[in-house]
C-alpha cells in the first residue's frame, strides 16, 4: 500500500465518527500533490447539499484529530468541501444512488472511434457499467476502460 492510500485510510477513520454524528455522508478522501503542495480533501455531503458552515464545522473537529494523530509526514493543506454537482461515481452507494440517471462516461482509449457517451445507467458490478442510450441502445464498459464517470448534467 502507498503512503498516499495509508494517509486517506487513517484519515477516513479519523473524519467517519465525525460525519456519522453529524449525519453527513463521506464522499471521498484524496491526498494529492499539485503544484508543489500536498492535499488532504475530503468530500462530503448530505441530503439537501452541504453548506459553507457545514464545511467549516467538520473542518474544525477534522483538523484538532489530524493534529492528535500527527501521522502525515509531509506539510499538507486540509480542506473540507462538497464534491459538487460533477462528482465522479466512484463507490458502491453512488452507482446505486445513479441507477436510472443519465450518466457521462469517458473511456482511456476510443471505442468506435469516440471517447465520451451518455446514456441512462441501467446496471454495474464490480468489473463493469452498463448504460442506454438513445442513438446506441444498450452498451456495456469494462470499469478498468473508464476514465471517468459521472452523472450528466443537462444546462
Amino acid at each position: 500500500m502507498s503512503k498516499h492510500e495509508v494517509y486517506e485510510q487513517k484519515a477516513t477513520a479519523l473524519l467517519e465518527p465525525i460525519l456519522k454524528e453529524m449525519d453527513f455522508e463521506l464522499v471521498d478522501v484524496e491526498y494529492v500533490k499539485e503544484v508543489g503542495n500536498w492535499y488532504l480533501r475530503s468530500y462530503i455531503d448530505k441530503p439537501g447539499g452541504i453548506t459553507v458552515d457545514d464545511c467549516e464545522a467538520v473542518s474544525r473537529l477534522f483538523s484538532e484529530k489530524l493534529d492528535q494523530a500527527d501521522f502525515i509526514e509531509d506539510s499538507y493543506i486540509m480542506e473540507v468541501s462538497s464534491p459538487g454537482l460533477d462528482r465522479p461515481l466512484k463507490k458502491e452507494k453512488d452507482f446505486k444512488r445513479s441507477l436510472g440517471k443519465e450518466v457521462e462516461i469517458r473511456t482511456y482509449r476510443p471505442i468506435e472511434k469516440e471517447k465520451e457517451f451518455y446514456g441512462i445507467l441501467r446496471a454495474y458490478d464490480d468489473n463493469s457499467v452498463t448504460i442506454e442510450g438513445e442513438d446506441r441502445g444498450r452498451m456495456n464498459f469494462l470499469k478498468k476502460d473508464i476514465a471517468l464517470i459521472r452523472l450528466a448534467l443537462d444546462f
